[in-house]
């Protein structure tokens, strides 16, 4: 069984190993030798490729943030799948990792098993299965990425609002999970939230304001195919739950998305 590889790059040895406890209890998953700064999780990347990075911000030699910017300058046949966790909890800190490649971002104290979770979340891989044997999506994250951020650009929503950015990572996580559209309240938007270290509620409000926006001002041609009458301002606009499950919907359709 080939394994999946993670690397962990934080300063605290002691958090370092409660992450390799747990991950190493899988059987799809091997942890690497950690990286206890930046510079030597920059080397790592290059000699060992890992197909997950846990990173840490705040880090000596080079930070977090360093360790994102080289990844991003440097030419690598596959870049790691990043999760950024992390003690600082500034929206500003999370939206710049996220706007320089990061996959996922969590505040500490964030427990190993939780972090568990986010990797199979971002994999599509069951507990305790292999990632190859269970099936995941046949397209990689950034190609789910790049399609999401066509379509909301596609119905007019701009990428100086906030809802700009939660509702793109909710549609990647209803891609990604389904079930999380039922529970928008209590699963979504929370987990959008935690990313960018701000509250549900907010989330909730910023997403509304982005839907508006691309309701009065984007290409009605395009919101029309998408949600039909539901556009028209005198029946009303489509739901938060509506916007972001039916272009989950429909990219998962056209990607294959669990295919």
């Amino acid at each position: 069984m080939e394994k999946t590889r993670i690397l962990i790059a934080d300063d605290s040895a002691e958090y370092a190993e409660e992450l390799r406890r747990t991950f190493e209890l899988q059987q799809d998953l091997s942890v690497l030798r950690p990286a206890y700064n930046g510079r030597d999780c920059i080397k790592r990347i290059s000699s060992d490729k890992p197909d997950i990075l846990i990173l840490d911000i705040v880090m000596p030699i080079v930070d977090g943030l360093g360790v994102l910017k080289e990844i991003s300058a440097t030419h690598l046949n596959k870049k790691p799948l990043i999760i950024v966790v992390t003690a600082l909890k500034q929206e500003a800190v999370a939206s710049m990792c996220m706007s320089l490649g990061a996959d996922y971002f969590m505040n500490k104290p964030a427990s190993a098993q939780m972090i568990l979770e986010r990797i199979r979340m971002l994999t599509g891989a069951s507990s305790g299965n292999s990632v190859t044997a269970s099936a995941p999506s046949p397209v990689s994250m950034h190609e789910m990425e790049v399609a999401v951020t066509g379509i909301i650009h596609a119905v007019g929503i701009p990428a100086n609002i906030k809802g700009y950015q939660y509702i793109r990572d909710a549609i990647l996580l209803t891609m990604n999970d389904a079930d999380m559209i039922n529970a928008v309240t209590k699963q979504l938007y929370p987990a959008v939230a935690e990313r960018y270290s701000t509250s549900a509620s907010r989330v909730e409000r910023a997403i509304r304001h982005a839907i508006e926006v691309a309701c009065l001002r984007g290409n009605e041609e395009i919101l029309y195919g998408l949600f039909g009458y539901t556009v028209n301002n005198a029946k009303g606009k489509p739901t938060n739950s509506e916007f972001i499950a039916m272009i989950a919907d429909k990219l998962r359709l056209e990607l294959r998305v669990g295919a």
